[in-house]
């Protein structure tokens, strides 16, 4: 058990999250302040949402670029679609309504990717583009800074409130959607006959259709699960900012990715657990959110997440060789 814990991607991700908090401690004291703590919190649950859709794909070996505009979109036409009608209702009814619309933009990747046999990288850079310019051609480019009552209400919720140092500090209830979330992903992948059938196909999908996984429908769900996630996503999102802008969220998807694949998510599929994404989402969100703290400027951010990505393709990439060569297997350059 032992070993088993020293060589996990868990237990090395754990590792350098704390050293990395130790050194931005050590530079900056107010890091470890628990108003900057529930800071990083509160700002890992957007990422966190898509990143946890993001796995379901990745785990059957496909890839969804499009999360970020999915997530955009939601929230935008949600937005617009409860100020017009006037609602005036709980927030759930607004967050299902993002999911809705999430899960309809997954169907779209769903269809071209399950059904017509397309690649899924290459459907869904599409699909981003065409998210996101729909949006933006069909719907509006305006900054909605007053939105339905309740989404300014629900940004107000929080789940504790502390003193800390003289200051007051608040950890929302959206982190608890989050967490709730991804224990009950996590439960889904190892405990259910979904979850299973998604390793398999991940793994070797002409053996699981050999052993009867409706592997295109599987596959389907993975893309609608992705939506639905990045929908509310993208609703939350809105609502912590107090803003509905079609401009926001842009890029984020490849923070999303190198969260899950530091999370030790294969590219390949087959591999990938709840629990490695959420501590490459924190890692992620921990440094981006603290650079400025420690007087790094913020321009560094999409630098870390690129170099992060990089590690997280690389590193195991480099130990399968060197474990095949370890077992005398000829690797090609």
């Amino acid at each position: 058990m032992i070993q088993r814990l020293r060589s996990s991607r868990e237990t090395l991700l754990a590792a350098v999250i704390v050293g990395v908090a130790v050194v931005f401690g050590l530079m900056a004291p107010e890091f470890f302040s628990l108003a900057h703590l529930f800071g990083i919190a509160r700002s890992a649950v957007v990422i966190g949402l898509m990143a946890l859709g993001l796995l379901v794909v990745l785990i059957t070996g496909g890839i969804d670029i499009s999360v970020s505009a999915t997530a955009v979109a939601s929230m935008y036409i949600s937005t617009v679609v409860l100020l017009e009608i006037g609602y005036e209702g709980p927030f759930v009814v607004a967050a299902l309504l993002a999911c809705l619309l999430g899960g309809l933009f997954g169907v779209v990747n769903a269809v071209l990717v399950s059904l017509l046999k397309l690649p899924s990288l290459i459907v869904t850079l599409g699909t981003l583009t065409l998210f996101r310019g729909g949006l933006l051609a069909f719907v509006g480019t305006e900054r909605i800074r007053v939105l339905p009552a309740q989404m300014t209400e629900f940004s107000q919720t929080q789940l504790v409130t502390v003193t800390s140092a003289g200051r007051q500090a608040s950890l929302h209830v959206a982190v608890l959607i989050l967490l709730v979330l991804a224990v009950a992903l996590a439960w889904a992948l190892r405990s259910t006959g979904w979850g299973r059938n998604l390793y398999a196909i991940g793994d070797n999908e002409e053996a699981a259709v050999r052993l009867g996984v409706p592997a295109s429908r599987v596959r389907f769900s993975a893309f609608v699960v992705a939506g639905i996630l990045a929908g509310l996503a993208g609703i939350l999102s809105a609502s912590l900012n107090r803003a509905a802008d079609p401009f926001t969220l842009v890029g984020l998807e490849m923070e999303v990715l190198a969260a899950v694949v530091l999370g030790g998510a294969a590219v390949t599929g087959g591999r990938g657990s709840v629990l490695g994404t959420m501590l490459g989402v924190l890692l992620i969100t921990m440094v981006g959110t603290s650079l400025v703290l420690v007087g790094i400027p913020s321009a560094w951010r999409q630098a870390f997440v690129g170099l992060f990505l990089l590690l997280g393709v690389g590193i195991p990439a480099i130990r399968a060789r060197r474990t095949e060569r370890a077992r005398g297997v000829v690797v090609s350059a």
